[in-house]
């Protein structure tokens, strides 16, 4: 078994603190909930479901998509957006093994 380098540890810490970041916000935490609730939508959908404007929502999607937890395609004229439901599980396990690394002593 190799030892990761310092390099990979903070590698992983910026990939880990960039998903935490992107469920930060109570917007994209309702975009999640409401991609999650059907198998795709489009930025509009999203839009007509929030209170909020289409500028807004635009930048909360690009956000959850750089972060890898949101699956954007380009359908014609209209973009779709899908949970990564793998991703977004992944988050729970690195959630767990933070607390697990950190508390293991307690």
């Amino acid at each position: 078994m190799t030892e990761s380098s310092p390099e990979t540890y903070a590698s992983d810490s910026r990939a880990i603190a960039a998903r935490f970041a992107a469920l930060s916000h109570p917007a994209r935490i309702e975009i999640l909930k409401h991609l999650s609730a059907s198998s795709c939508c489009s930025c509009r959908e999203v839009v007509d479901h929030l209170d909020l404007a289409q500028s807004t929502v635009s930048q909360h999607l690009k956000i959850l998509v750089e972060a890898g937890l949101v699956r954007f395609e380009a359908d014609r004229q209209r973009s779709r957006y899908a949970v990564d439901h793998a991703a977004l599980a992944g988050v729970s396990g690195l959630l767990d093994q933070l607390v697990n690394s950190c508390c293991a002593s307690r």
